[in-house]
């Protein structure tokens, strides 16, 4: 396993939500509470920023390029990268409802999935939801009483699905019908309680395993489709929040941290690493790319 090597060293409050678009050969993540959406190029090693309206908990890809669907507090918004202009999708919860959108990403048949949390995250108070939005906005609940929704991915080797509530420490696996997008047979796949850290944020590689950035524990950790822990990668930061496979070879893992915005007050950072840094590091098995949201977004007038 290669070092880990900081990709975008300008720091933000709670970074999450890292995934590669092949199309543009970038990066993108979010601020969620700097609300900003940040895309990185590796090649240049620039880093361009976008501000949001509100707090983005997470997003997607679209059909073009040029066009994110970004989960903005309560919503789902069309987003124009190039003017920054927003549409509005959908509305999935009441504004005002203390409640804001977290996790989220799509299925492989482009269903973009979500959850949402109580707005702080300390409060131990679980009424969140995971929601299934379909192409055309139609949504349905898939469960509640979230604490905080993370950990989402899906196999498509195995016709799985994963979940994490960072609450309760565990991740869930699921049978997962891709056609219906209907989740069944619903088990524990890990739990936290004997290892460092908290699930956050993970991915899926192309052997079926799962990759869970351990919060508050320094370090992310791979698990075989049964479950054990295979392999782990130690980071010079306190709360890795989420990894996500890209390069134009898909074996660049990316590592979003958080910075002096999620929680706690981050411990400083190891060997010159500030907290809510962008992280890299190379692996021997490459990910997966994303599916874009099966949805057509609108046009924008040009920037």
């Amino acid at each position: 396993m290669s070092n880990v090597d900081i990709a975008v060293s300008v720091p933000t409050l709670l970074g999450e939500c890292p995934a590669w678009d092949e199309r543009q050969q970038a990066l993108y993540w979010v601020d969620i509470e700097g609300k900003k959406i940040h895309r990185h190029d590796p090649a240049t090693g620039g880093n361009e920023t976008r501000a949001t309206d509100g707090r983005p908990g997470s997003f997607v890809f679209t059909s073009d390029p040029d066009v994110l669907l970004v989960a903005i507090e309560n919503e789902l918004r069309w987003f124009h990268w190039p003017s920054g202009a927003t549409k509005l999708f959908i509305a999935i919860e009441p504004a005002g409802n203390e409640n804001r959108l977290n996790d989220g990403k799509t299925d492989r048949a482009g269903r973009y999935i979500v959850g949402s949390m109580y707005e702080n995250p300390n409060a131990g108070v679980a009424t969140g939801t995971l929601y299934s939005v379909e192409g055309d906005g139609a949504v349905r609940s898939i469960r509640s009483d979230i604490g905080v929704a993370n950990g989402l991915a899906f196999d498509p080797l195995l016709d799985r699905a994963y979940f994490a509530d960072t609450h309760t420490r565990r991740i869930e696996r699921y049978g997962y019908d891709t056609a219906t997008g209907q989740w069944n047979d619903e088990s524990c796949f890990f739990d936290y309680a004997d290892h460092p850290g908290l699930p956050d944020g993970a991915c899926i590689d192309s052997e079926g395993h799962y990759w869970s950035a351990s919060v508050y524990g320094w370090g992310l950790i791979r698990l075989s489709p049964e479950g054990k822990i295979v392999d782990r990668i130690e980071v010079p930061v306190e709360k890795p929040s989420m990894p996500a496979l890209g390069g134009a070879d898909y074996r660049t893992m990316y590592i979003t941290t958080i910075g002096m915005g999620g929680g706690r007050p981050s411990a400083e950072g190891r060997d010159g690493a500030v907290p809510g840094s962008l992280l890299s590091v190379r692996t021997e098995v490459p990910g997966l790319a994303e599916v874009p949201f099966a949805g057509t977004p609108p046009a924008f007038a040009p920037s």
